[in-house]
C-alpha cells in the first residue's frame, strides 16, 4: 500500500474476492462505483431487492446472502475478480467467504471503511430508505467492525488494508495488481529443463546443448526450470549457483520443487527429516559462505508455485497441475504444484502412489512439469513429464517451446539409486483413459484453427452417438469423417440444374483464380487408414491385428468382410511400398480420401429398394400404357396428346433406369472392385490436407502406376482459369462430353486447398457439379420437365453450404490434431463433431 497526492494507492490482485468491511454508511458502495467494474460488485441490497423486491427488507436477508453467494461462486469459478458490498461487520458472515474464496482458490482481501458513527449516522439520515434506521444499529456495526480489525489476516485475509474516516476512504484508490503466476504475455521462446538434483555437469552440457553460452541464449531464448534443482547430486550448490544467476538477470524463470521447499524450510530452521538427499546438500552448502546460504534462502523464498505463460497456452509446475488450479493462488494451489495428489495408498517400494491426474486432464494449456521419474519424456493429454531421472543414471532432458521438441543429455554416471524403478508413464497408456461420455455428450463448442468455435446442438450430440456407439469402426481407427459437400449454384442455362459455369464464377467471386475439377468416379465416398504392418498399427493407434481400416463418410465398416478389407490393404499397401512413399513422407501410416467403386458394393439395399423398383415398375406399366393408347389413337380416338405424354414419360423412366445402372456392376470378392483415392490427408507428424491439389493427384498418380492389382483407378482431372473464358469454356466442355458419356459429374476445388475469401473466411473445399443425367436418380426421373425445373432452381443452399464449411473446419482441426500427435478424445471431438452435423434437417437430395 503506498501513499500519493490523491489518496492511498491499495493493491488488490486481479482474481480475488474483495470484501468490503464497515457499518451502515460507511460509504462502501461509493468506493466500490467509484474503483471497480459495476459488473464485479454484488451487492447485498441488491441481492434482498432480488429475492423480496425491497432492498431493506431484513427478513429476505438469508435469501439474499444465499443469492449473493451463490453469483460469487460463478464469477469465481469463471476467473473473474468478485467484490462483495455488504457490511460484513460479523466474523460469521466473513467466515463464508472467505470459505469461498479458497472453494475457488483465490485471494480473498478485505478493504476497511472505518468511518466515525456521526458521518455514518448522518449519511443514513440523508437516504429517504435509511431515514428511520436506529442509531444504535450503527453503532453495533462499529463496534463489531473495531472489535475484529486485530484479527483479520488470522481469519485468513490475505491482504487487508483499513482507510480510517471518511476523507481517506473518499481519496483512496484501488490498483490492479496481476498474480504473480500471470506471466501470460512472456511468449517466449523458451527451453523448459526437468529435473536437475545436484547435476551440475549435465545442466551444463544441456545448457550448451541448447545453444547457451554462459547461461546466456544468442536468440534471446529463456530457461524455464521445473524444480527439484538440489538433493541427491555430486554438486546442489553448483546447479543453484548456475540458475540463480540466470534468473537474476532474467534469462531463466524457475518454479520450486519439492525438494527446494524443504531445504528452503531447512534454511529456516524448521525440523526437516534430512532424507531423500537433503543430507547430501547440507553437506555440500557446509563449504558455501554465509552470503551465498543467504542468497538462496532469499531465492528459494521468492519462487511462486506455477507460472501460466505464453498467452495461457502453457503452464510450468513441478509436480503437474490440473486446469482448475491453473492461475490460481492458494495452498491447495501450491501443494499440488509441489507434491501432486495421491491416491492414499503406498506400493511395493513404501512411497506413496500417485494420482493419474494427467489421464483425466482436458485443459487447452499444455501443462510441462517434473517431480515423477519416468524412462522418457511422452506426451500425454496435452501434458508432459520432463523428469527423465538424471540423477539415477538416466537423462537430463529440456522442451523447446513452442517447437515442442525435446533435447537430452545422458547422465554421467548413476548419482543416487533410485528407492523405485522407472515406470513409463501413467496407467492409461500413450493415451491416457479412455474415451468418456462427458467428452461429447450435450450442447459443445469445438474450438477450430480455420473457423473459431463451432457449435454443436445436444440433439444432433445425442443422434451421433447412437450411430458412433452402435454401428462405427473401432474409434482408434476413425480419425477422420469427410465434410459433406455443397452443389453449385442453380443453375439458369436451358435444361440444367446445375451447371459447372456457376461453380467457376463462385470461385472467381472469391477471388480464386485457379482451380482443378476432378471426375467423380460413380462410387462411395471412403476413407482409408493404412498401415505398414500390424505393428505400425498397434505402435500408432494401439490395436491389435488389424492394419488399417476402410470406413464410410459415416464412420460405419464399409465392407462386412474384415477379410476382404484386409486384401484391399494390403493391395493398397504394396502400392504405397513400391511408390516409395513411406520413406518420402517419414510415415508408418497414410490416411486417404477416395471413392470405392461399384456404387452398388455398399447401395445394395437401397438400389433394390428404391432405384430398382422404380425402374421395374416404369418397365412393367408403360408398354401396356403406351400400347393401349396407340390402339386408341388409331382407332381415331383424341388421345394425342396423352400419348405424346406418356411417351416422355416412358423415355425419362428408361433414362432413369439407364442412369442408376451404370453405377452397378456385378462383383466377385475384389474383382470388379476400384479405389479411387483423391487426396492424401495426413501421415505421422503431418496433416497434409493443405498440400496443393496438383502435387496430391501427383503422388496418387504414382501410387497407381504402382498397383499391378487393377484396384486403384486414377482421377481424371482438369486445371481451369477461372479468369480466362477460354479456359472457363474448356471447363464446361470437359464436364459436358464427360457427363454426356454418362459419367456421375465432376467436384471443382481451389487449387491451393486451402483458400480464403480476401476478409480471411474459409471458402468451399469443394463444389459438386453433377451431370443432368445423374441427377434423374436424385430428383427422378421427370426432373428435365420446365415445369419441375423451375420449381426445383428455388432449392435453398444456404444451410447446406453453411454445414460444408462447419464440417470442413471440424475435420481440418481433426487432421491437425492427430499429425500432432494429440490423444485420442481430442481427435474424436472434432470427429464427432462432424457427425453431430450431419444429423442437422437438409434436403439430402442437394
Amino acid at each position: 500500500m503506498t501513499e500519493t497526492r490523491k489518496g492511498r494507492a491499495l493493491p488488490v490482485t486481479d482474481l480475488s474476492l474483495v470484501v468490503l468491511i464497515g457499518a451502515s454508511g460507511s460509504g462502501k458502495s461509493t468506493f466500490a462505483r467509484r474503483n471497480f467494474k459495476p459488473t464485479e460488485v454484488i451487492s447485498s441490497d441488491f441481492c434482498r431487492g432480488l429475492v423480496s423486491d425491497d432492498e431493506n427488507d431484513q427478513g429476505a436477508t438469508r435469501d439474499a446472502f444465499d443469492v449473493l453467494h451463490y453469483i460469487a461462486g460463478k464469477r469465481l469459478a469463471a476467473g473473474r475478480r468478485t467484490v462483495v458490498d455488504a457490511t460484513s461487520v460479523q466474523q460469521d458472515s466473513r467466515r463464508q467467504l472467505i470459505e469461498l474464496a479458497r472453494k475457488h482458490d483465490v485471494l480473498p482481501i478485505a478493504i476497511v471503511l472505518d468511518v466515525p458513527e456521526e458521518v455514518c449516522a448522518e449519511r443514513n439520515a440523508a437516504r429517504t430508505d435509511r431515514a428511520d434506521m436506529p442509531r444504535r444499529v450503527i453503532q453495533r456495526h462499529i463496534r463489531e467492525l473495531r472489535r475484529s480489525l486485530r484479527h483479520l489476516e488470522r481469519e485468513g485475509f490475505r491482504k487487508v488494508h483499513v482507510l480510517r474516516g471518511a476523507e481517506q476512504a473518499e481519496s483512496a484508490t484501488v490498483v490492479t495488481e496481476k498474480r504473480f503466476n500471470d506471466l501470460t504475455h512472456l511468449t517466449g521462446p523458451f527451453d523448459i529443463i526437468g529435473d536437475i538434483h545436484g547435476c551440475s555437469a549435465e545442466l551444463e552440457s544441456l545448457l550448451g546443448k541448447l545453444g547457451y553460452v554462459d547461461g546466456v541464449h544468442p536468440e534471446d531464448r529463456t530457461a524455464v526450470f521445473v524444480g527439484d534443482l538440489v538433493d541427491r547430486g555430486p554438486d546442489s550448490p553448483g546447479v543453484l549457483r548456475r540458475v540463480m544467476s540466470m534468473v537474476e538477470s532474467g534469462r531463466a524463470l524457475c518454479v520450486p520443487g519439492n525438494h527446494e521447499n524443504k531445504y528452503g524450510r531447512y534454511l529456516k530452521g524448521r525440523k526437516v527429516q534430512h532424507t531423500h538427499g537433503l543430507a547430501e546438500t547440507i553437506a555440500q552448502m557446509e563449504g558455501e559462505s554465509e552470503e551465498f546460504r543467504a542468497r538462496v534462502r532469499t531465492f528459494l523464498d521468492g519462487l511462486v508455485s506455477h507460472y501460466v505463460l505464453d498467452g495461457g497456452g502453457l503452464v510450468v509446475c513441478h509436480a503437474g497441475l490440473p486446469e482448475k488450479y491453473h492461475g490460481r493462488t492458494s495452498g491447495r494451489v501450491r501443494s499440488h504444484a509441489l507434491y501432486g495428489d495421491t491416491t492414499g495408498e503406498t506400493d511395493e517400494f513404501g512411497l506413496p502412489v500417485r494420482y493419474p491426474w494427467a489421464e483425466d486432464y482436458r485443459g487447452r494449456a499444455a501443462v510441462v512439469y517434473g517431480h515423477t521419474p519416468v524412462p522418457e519424456a511422452t506426451w500425454l493429454n496435452n501434458t508432459i513429464c520432463l523428469d527423465t531421472g538424471a540423477v539415477f543414471g538416466g537423462r537430463l532432458t529440456a522442451l523447446r517451446w513452442p517447437e515442442r521438441e525435446l533435447v537430452g543429455v545422458p547422465a554421467e554416471r548413476v548419482w543416487y539409486e533410485p528407492t523405485r524403478p522407472l515406470r513409463t508413464e501413467a496407467p492409461g497408456g500413450a493415451d491416457g483413459r479412455p474415451l468418456d461420455l462427458a467428452d461429447v455428450r450435450g450442447r459443445r463448442a469445438v474450438e477450430t484453427r480455420h473457423a473459431g468455435m463451432v457449435a454443436v446442438r445436444e440433439e444432433n450430440a445425442a443422434a451421433a452417438l447412437e450411430v458412433m456407439s452402435r454401428f462405427a469402426i473401432d474409434p482408434r481407427l476413425l480419425p477422420y469423417l469427410p465434410p459433406t459437400m455443397a452443389p453449385t449454384a442453380t443453375s439458369g442455362v436451358d435444361g440444367y440444374l446445375e451447371h459447372p459455369r456457376e461453380a467457376f464464377a463462385q470461385y472467381a467471386a472469391d477471388g480464386v483464380a485457379r482451380v482443378v475439377c476432378e471426375e467423380k468416379h460413380m462410387g462411395s465416398r471412403a476413407v482409408v487408414l493404412v498401415c505398414r504392418d500390424a505393428s505400425a498399427a498397434t505402435k500408432r493407434f494401439g490395436v491389435d491385428g488389424p492394419t488399417g481400416a476402410l470406413y464410410t463418410r459415416t464412420g460405419r465398416p464399409f465392407l462386412d468382410d474384415e477379410k476382404t478389407t484386409e486384401e484391399i490393404l494390403a493391395r493398397l499397401r504394396t502400392a504405397v511400398s513400391d511408390a516409395g512413399l513411406w520413406s518420402e513422407l517419414d510415415t508408418d501410416w497414410l490416411l486417404l480420401d477416395a471413392e470405392l467403386m461399384p456404387w452398388s458394393l455398399k447401395a445394395a439395399g437401397l438400389l433394390r429398394s428404391q432405384y430398382a423398383a422404380v425402374g421395374a415398375a416404369s418397365g412393367a406399366v408403360f408398354p401396356g400404357a403406351l400400347a393401349a393408347l396407340e390402339a386408341a389413337a388409331s382407332r381415331g380416338a383424341e388421345v394425342g396428346e396423352l400419348l405424346d405424354r406418356q411417351r416422355e414419360r416412358a423415355a425419362d423412366a428408361a433414362a432413369f433406369t439407364a442412369a442408376y445402372r451404370r453405377y452397378c456392376w456385378t462383383t466377385d470378392g475384389l474383382a470388379g472392385v476400384r479405389l479411387a483415392p483423391f487426396q492424401i490427408l495426413a501421415a505421422e507428424g503431418r496433416s497434409l490436407a493443405a498440400l496443393p491439389h496438383d502435387e496430391q493427384l501427383a503422388l496418387l498418380d504414382r501410387l497407381v502406376e504402382h498397383d499391378g492389382t487393377g484396384l486403384l483407378a486414377t482421377t481424371r482431372r482438369l486445371y481451369v482459369d477461372t479468369g480466362d473464358p477460354e479456359s472457363v469454356r474448356a471447363g464446361i466442355d470437359w464436364w459436358l462430353e464427360m457427363t454426356g458419356r454418362g459419367g456421375e459429374g465432376m467436384v471443382v476445388k481451389p487449387l491451393t486447398a486451402l483458400a480464403h475469401r480476401p476478409g480471411g473466411r474459409l471458402v468451399q473445399p469443394g463444389i459438386k457439379c453433377r451431370g443432368r443425367e445423374y441427377l434423374r436418380i436424385i430428383y427422378g426421373p421427370e426432373y428435365t420437365r420446365p415445369d419441375n425445373l423451375a420449381r426445383l432452381r428455388r432449392r435453398f443452399l444456404n444451410h447446406k453450404r453453411s454445414l460444408a464449411l462447419r464440417e470442413y473446419a471440424l475435420g481440418l482441426e481433426a487432421l491437425d490434431r492427430l499429425s500432432a500427435g494429440e490423444p485420442l478424445w481430442r481427435v474424436h471431438e472434432a470427429v464427432f463433431g462432424i457427425l453431430s452435423l450431419e444429423s442437422e434437417p437438409v434436403d439430402p437430395r442437394l
